[in-house]
């Protein structure tokens, strides 16, 4: 639990901040800090508003996107992001958070359904937390995001200029080593017409019953049901409204050097006439020396199912949910779908700033019967039953580098080399650059 003695940090999700450390005038040190935190009660320390911006400029280069078979295979462009939010909390136990977002692109010819968000409200809920006896009671309502575990499936979508929202009912009670949580949600659709034309519909729906167990030694074991539910999509071999029951299980953990996270999920359901019979899996492994530059060797692992016959009646293409689109290289190549992944890295970190990774990773088909996807669940034209199931190889470099609390840099490199099948499909070898720089107050 964060001290009231100590400055707060930066982190990734801008509402999970407690500034009220900032009531003692002796840890405002930095420019702006009147601005983090504004007394609203000159009695009670924690009733405060807090203004915050986030902002990330990022230039990806690729000289084959979607392998060159897409509408616009080669593409330099510059995605801007830029976020504003004010954070109130108040009568001990509630909080009211607000994020304006203005997102778009510079020179990016296909413009995506994550590209661009003008001018428009991204985050809008009341959340309301309270201590118990023996644990703790939160909640929140409103338009919010959420992410599990590695983001595999349920994600924050960060990589993408726009970040997945959600207008939603969250609930946990945390009680000892138990957590349990409940999600009634529906996913935000963005558009970019005009401002604050941002919507949800009962269409496309996301409920999600949790329960998470903390273990002796560090790990954690958690699963979940969810019911996920979409009006009219289409796949290659099934059209109709969607509903997929989904189960997911999850164990990780590190003890004396060596994490682990290991997961799974089967879908049952129906697309229209056809019922769905799919499962992912994931796994990741790795050993960090506690020696100089503190080095970790890692292994992954990962397989989703494809569709095994068409016309059979039974769909069994892999829904990735809610993906982190950089899950495997921000390249982001290739889709979790109808995939078997095995990728081996080591990282460094030569300073405390400054962290280094190169991997390299290979790919193949789970089945031949269904396409080669790419990001986030897309089928690549001419794939589906052609060709063996070796998709191709890739190999990445990653450099991220902290120039202090507020600015951070990221430069990524990866070359794929691609199979014979995409070959066949007319499809080149890929190459990406992308340089990103973040700043956060």
């Amino acid at each position: 639990m964060q001290s009231v003695a100590e400055r707060p940090a930066l982190l990734g999700n801008r509402w999970q901040e407690d500034w009220s450390a900032l009531a003692d005038p002796s840890l405002r040190t930095q420019g702006g800090d009147t601005l983090k935190y504004i007394s609203l009660s000159s009695g009670d320390p924690k009733t405060y508003l807090s203004l915050g911006v986030n902002l990330r400029e990022r230039t990806e280069m690729s000289d084959a996107v979607a392998f060159g078979l897409g509408s616009s295979p080669n593409a330099t462009y510059l995605l801007k992001r830029f976020q504003l939010h004010a954070d109130i909390r108040f009568a001990n136990y509630w909080q009211a958070f607000v994020q304006f977002e203005d997102a778009h692109t510079l020179g990016k010819q296909v413009i995506g359904g994550a590209d661009r968000n003008s001018r428009d409200l991204r985050l809008a809920f009341v959340a309301y937390a309270r201590p118990l006896a023996d644990g703790m009671f939160k909640a929140r309502v409103g338009r919010q995001d959420f992410a599990f575990d590695l983001q595999r499936f349920l994600s924050l979508r960060d990589g993408p200029n726009v970040r997945q929202s959600f207008d939603a009912i969250w609930a946990a009670l945390e009680i000892g080593p138990w957590r349990f949580i409940g999600l009634l949600s529906q996913p935000v659709q963005y558009k970019d017409g005009h401002p604050f034309d941002d919507t949800s519909n009962r269409h496309f729906r996301l409920n999600i019953l949790r329960v998470e167990r903390w273990l002796q030694g560090g790990g954690e074991l958690s699963a979940y049901y969810a019911l996920y539910s979409r009006d009219n999509p289409r796949y290659l071999d099934a059209v109709g409204n969607e509903r997929r029951d989904i189960y997911d299980v999850r164990y990780a953990g590190q003890q004396s050097g060596v994490d682990w996270d290991l997961e799974g999920m089967a879908q049952r359901g129906r697309v229209g006439a056809k019922d769905i019979d799919a499962w992912g899996t994931g796994a990741r492994v790795g050993y960090t020396w506690s020696s100089a530059l503190s080095p970790r060797l890692g292994l992954q692992v990962d397989a989703a199912s494809g569709n095994r016959r068409r016309g059979d009646g039974t769909l069994s293409t892999f829904n990735p949910l809610f993906p982190n689109g950089y899950y495997f290289t921000a390249a982001a190549f290739t889709g979790y779908t109808n995939l078997v992944h095995i990728k081996s890295g080591l990282t460094v970190k030569p300073t405390t700033e400054l962290v280094v990774m190169g991997a390299v990773g290979f790919q193949w088909r789970q089945t031949t019967a269904d396409a080669i996807y790419v990001q986030p669940d897309i089928s690549l034209p001419g794939t589906a039953g052609s060709g063996g199931r070796w998709t191709g190889a890739y190999g990445q470099v990653r450099v991220d580098y902290a120039f202090n609390a507020n600015v951070t840099g990221t430069v990524e490199a990866v070359h794929y080399d691609v199979g014979r099948t995409i070959r066949m499909a007319g499809g080149r070898d890929g190459d990406y650059v992308g340089v990103e720089g973040r700043f956060t107050w």
